[in-house]
């Protein structure tokens, strides 16, 4: 294997870089940092030319990650939710199979259609370093005030529906999928752990959908599944990880995190 294979094309890119790229998605996917905001930003500091479609297969990577990790949740929810509507079995699975689909359609419409309206737009580095810095402090605020009362399975229709409309502000690069439901989960009162939880449960759906859409552009070489297989494989290490520490910890590190990083962005846009 040549650490110099490129793809064929327009577009190039070595494995080193897919390997980069790869533990890059599936440190900040999962963690409420921007996996947007990193992927943007890294092939711009150093000038790489990555493939469009290259974000979305990384995506899917942390996608196969919360698959595996939660596989028998979703076993759970799926048969749930099929009860409840076939048997009229009322379970807490079926309840949050049902919640999760619903609070997915209003969240990932709204976020489908914004993010085509204003990609090019809001994908600057300079936009990115200041959502950085403001979804940074509004997270570390949020955590620092709000109450842990509720667990993943008492969550309500309520809470559950609004952390899932919350996604659509994803659409700006800095703000972090992850970032924003998990702070939306704790303004609403859930737990830390729950809150995360439910954060990953709640973007497969949209992260599939996203996958399907553009897999007609994927390119299936060596870069590519290197890229994927690196952020599935971090990816399961964070998910257990990230719910292990919110047992005790805050979110304080990362809101700290994403403050700095933010920071390093907007002195690089001014200096390079």
């Amino acid at each position: 294997m040549k650490w110099e294979y490129r793809y064929k094309g327009e577009n190039k890119m070595t494995i080193f870089q897919s390997i980069v790229l790869g533990v890059i998605q599936g440190f900040t996917e999962l963690l409420p940092i921007s996996s947007s905001a990193h992927l943007t930003i890294t092939p711009w500091v150093f000038n790489w030319s990555i493939p469009d479609s290259f974000d979305v297969a990384l995506h899917f990577g942390t996608l196969l990650a919360i698959a595996i990790f939660f596989f028998k949740d979703w076993i759970a929810l799926i048969i749930g939710g099929y009860k409840q509507i076939i048997k009229k079995e009322k379970t807490v699975e079926g309840k949050m199979f049902w919640y999760i689909v619903i609070a997915t359609i209003p969240g990932g419409a709204i976020g489908f259609l914004l993010d085509h309206f204003a990609e090019d737009i809001l994908s600057k580095p300079l936009i990115i370093g200041i959502a950085l810095i403001v979804m940074g402090i509004v997270l570390y605020v949020v955590d620092k005030n709000s109450k842990s009362e509720t667990k993943y399975e008492e969550m309500t229709f309520k809470q559950t529906f609004i952390i899932g409309l919350s996604q659509a502000l994803a659409f700006i690069p800095g703000v972090s999928r992850s970032g924003i439901t998990m702070t939306t989960g704790r303004i609403m009162g859930v737990k830390r752990e729950s809150a995360a939880k439910y954060s990953f449960m709640l973007s497969a759906p949209i992260v599939l959908g996203a996958t399907l859409y553009k897999f007609k552009d994927f390119v299936f070489d060596i870069p590519f599944l290197i890229g994927v297989i690196t952020s599935f494989l971090v990816g399961i290490v964070v998910i257990k990880f990230l719910l292990e520490y919110l047992k005790k910890g805050s979110f304080k590190i990362f809101a700290i995190y994403r403050v700095l990083i933010g920071i390093i962005v907007i002195v690089l846009v001014f200096i390079k």
